[in-house]
C-alpha cells in the first residue's frame, strides 16, 4: 500500500474502526495532512454518519467532509474472517483509530496487546466516553453525556434555566482534537524509543473538563461552583453580547484596561473612560450591570453596520454573531482559503470547511470528498494479496 502524495504526514498508514463523530474526526485531521486512512465500515450500510442530518441523494452532506480523502473498505468485523483482514491491515499500519466500547477489540482479538505482537510500533487511539480504565469504562458514553459530566453542560446558557447544549456535538470533536495531538507525540516519541509505539487513552468527558478554565483551583482552594451567566463572561467586563437597533447582535469584549476607556470614548461615556473607579477590571466587575445598561442603550441606537464601523475604528474588538449564511458569503473566509469548492460525485457543487492548521511549506489539503461504502475494499485488499475470487467469496459469506 502506498500513502497519499503530500502532506506532513505522507506515508503514514491509519486505519480508522470508528463510527460517526469521535474517531472519524480524529482519524479525517491525519488524512487532511497526507496520511492514507483505511476506513473499516460495516458491509451493511456502513458508518451511521452516511444518513446524519441533510441528505444529498440518499447521503449525508456531513459525511463528504468528514470522510475526505478516507478510502472506504468493508469488513464484517464480528466475523473472524473479518477480523483477519484488519489484523492484516494493522500489521502494516502507523496508527489505528477506534472510538468503540472498551473491551469491544478485545472480544474480537484486535486489542492492542494483541496487534503489537505483529506490529510492535503500532500506536492504537482509543477513544471512549469514560476512558480505558476506572470504575464507568464499562458504560456507553457519547458526546453529549462527556460534555455533562465534564462541566460545560452546566455553565452554559442563562441563570434561571436549565443548562443548554452547544449546537454541535462539541465533546467529541474536542476529544479528537486530543487523539490527533496524542497520535503526533507517539508518533515523535516512537522515533526516541527503538521504535515502540503505545495507546493513546482519551475520554470525552476528560477532553471537555480540560477546557474548564480555573473551575477546579476556584472551587478547591474557596469553595466557589462557577454556574451559568447568560451571554456575558463572569468576572471580565465588560464582554458581552447586546442588540444593535437593526436587531442583530454584537459582541464586545472590551475588558482591557485600555480598550475600556477607548471604547467609552468612542461611544460618547468620557465621564466612564475617566472615572477612577473603573480603571481596572476588578473595579469595572463591581458596576457590571450599570455598565451593561450603558452599552446596551448604546448598541440599541445604532445599527450593526455603523457599530462595527466605530469600534473597528476605536480598535475594539467586536462582531456580529454569524450564522452559515454570513460565513458563506465573508470575504476573510474565503481570503484565507475556509471554503473550499468541491463537487460530488453526481456533480453537484459543494462547499466544504478549510483544514487547520494553515502549515507555510505542507499544507493540509482536500484530495476527494467522502467516498461511496466500500469504494475501495478490492484495491487496499488486493494489496494485502487477496485474489478476485477470495474476494467474491468474502462477498458471498457477507465478510466484506
Amino acid at each position: 500500500m502506498t500513502g497519499q502524495s503530500g502532506g506532513p504526514l505522507a506515508g503514514l498508514r491509519v486505519i480508522e474502526l470508528g463510527t460517526l463523530i469521535a474517531g472519524p474526526f480524529c482519524a479525517r485531521i491525519l488524512g487532511e495532512f497526507g496520511a492514507q486512512v483505511i476506513k473499516i465500515e460495516a458491509p451493511d450500510g456502513g458508518d451511521p454518519l452516511r444518513t446524519w442530518r441533510k441528505l444529498h441523494a440518499g447521503t449525508s452532506l456531513w459525511w463528504a467532509a468528514q470522510a475526505r480523502n478516507k478510502q472506504s473498505v468493508t469488513v464484517n468485523l464480528r466475523e473472524p474472517a473479518g477480523q483477519e483482514i484488519v489484523g492484516k491491515l494493522a500489521q502494516r499500519a502507523d496508527i489505528v483509530v477506534e472510538n468503540f466500547r472498551p473491551g469491544a477489540l478485545e472480544k474480537w482479538g484486535l486489542g492492542y496487546e494483541r496487534l503489537a505482537v505483529d506490529n510492535p510500533g503500532l500506536i492504537m487511539v482509543r477513544l471512549s466516553g469514560y476512558g480505558q480504565t476506572g470504575p464507568y469504562r464499562d458504560r456507553p458514553g457519547f458526546g453529549a453525556i462527556g460534555e455533562a459530566m465534564g462541566g460545560i453542560r452546566f455553565v452554559t446558557g442563562y441563570p434561571d434555566r436549565p443548562p443548554v447544549r452547544a449546537g454541535i456535538s462539541l465533546g467529541d470533536s474536542v476529544a479528537a482534537l486530543y487523539g490527533a495531538i496524542g497520535a503526533l507525540m507517539a508518533l515523535h516519541a516512537r522515533q526516541r524509543n527503538g521504535g515502540r509505539g503505545q495507546v493513546v487513552d482519551v475520554a470525552l468527558y476528560e477532553a471537555v473538563f480540560s477546557l474548564m478554565e480555573s473551575m477546579l483551583p476556584e472551587y478547591d482552594v474557596s469553595g466557589f461552583v462557577r454556574s451559568r451567566s447568560g451571554a456575558s463572561l463572569p468576572g471580565i467586563v465588560p464582554s458581552n453580547t447586546y442588540t444593535t437597533r437593526d436587531g442583530n447582535y454584537l459582541v464586545i469584549g472590551a475588558n482591557a484596561d485600555s480598550i475600556f476607556k477607548r471604547f467609552m470614548h468612542a461611544i460618547g461615556r468620557a465621564d466612564l473612560a475617566e472615572d477612577p473607579a473603573l480603571a481596572s477590571n476588578e473595579g469595572r466587575v463591581g458596576h457590571t450591570e450599570t455598565l451593561d445598561r450603558v452599552i446596551g442603550a448604546w448598541a440599541g441606537s445604532v445599527d450593526l453596520e455603523q457599530a462595527l464601523a466605530l469600534l473597528a475604528q476605536a480598535e475594539v474588538p467586536a462582531g456580529k454573531i454569524y450564522d452559515i449564511a454570513d460565513i458563506a458569503r465573508d470575504v476573510h473566509y474565503q481570503a484565507r482559503g475556509m471554503l473550499e469548492q468541491h463537487r460530488l460525485d453526481d456533480g453537484t457543487p459543494v462547499k466544504l470547511p478549510g483544514i487547520l492548521p494553515k502549515l507555510s511549506v505542507d499544507p493540509g489539503a482536500t484530495r476527494w470528498v467522502g467516498p461511496r461504502l466500500g469504494e475501495h475494499t478490492d484495491a487496499v485488499l488486493g494489496e494485502l494479496g487477496y485474489s478476485g475470487e477470495e474476494l467474491a467469496r468474502l462477498r458471498d459469506e457477507g465478510v466484506i
